[in-house]
């Protein structure tokens, strides 16, 4: 069973459960998908990899979105965004601990031979393909100055 087919598969499931907030997040991310295949230049079809950087965006919009609900005081729009974003989080594969970040770049910067602060663009450029979807480029970024600072 692709991805695709799994999403519409708990779609079905959320409208049988009558669960309003996972249907919407499912049919979001379902919007998106099918957005993503019929896109210009598209191959027409989505990889896993793809699918996880639009999950990943969807689920950064609604922390976004919800901030500015706490910020407004509506903390019941808020918590439904919250509740999405839970619920698009389980379609994303588990983020990787400090420590595993820190152990993948020390091997990314070993592979390039980096020693000094000009080369953390190389070595920022490998560890955010080798790491996507698995860690945030903000904690690469912080972990590669460390290293190389």
């Amino acid at each position: 069973m692709n991805f695709s087919d799994k999403i519409t598969e708990d779609i079905k499931n959320a409208m049988k459960a009558k669960d309003k907030t996972a249907l919407e997040a499912l049919r979001a991310i379902k919007k998106e998908l099918i957005e993503a295949k019929s896109a210009k230049g598209s191959s027409g079809e989505v990889s896993e990899e793809d699918a996880v950087k639009i999950m990943q965006k969807m689920v950064k919009q609604r922390n976004d979105v919800a901030a500015i609900y706490q910020k407004e005081g509506r903390t019941e729009l808020a918590e439904k965004e919250l509740t999405e974003v839970k619920i698009i989080s389980k379609y994303l594969p588990e983020p990787m601990s400090h420590e595993e970040i820190e152990a993948a770049v020390k091997e990314i910067i070993a592979e390039t031979g980096a020693t000094s602060m000009k080369e953390m663009g190389k070595v920022m450029g490998i560890a955010t393909k080798k790491l996507a979807g698995k860690a945030n480029g903000g904690e690469i970024s912080k972990i590669v100055r460390g290293l190389l600072g």
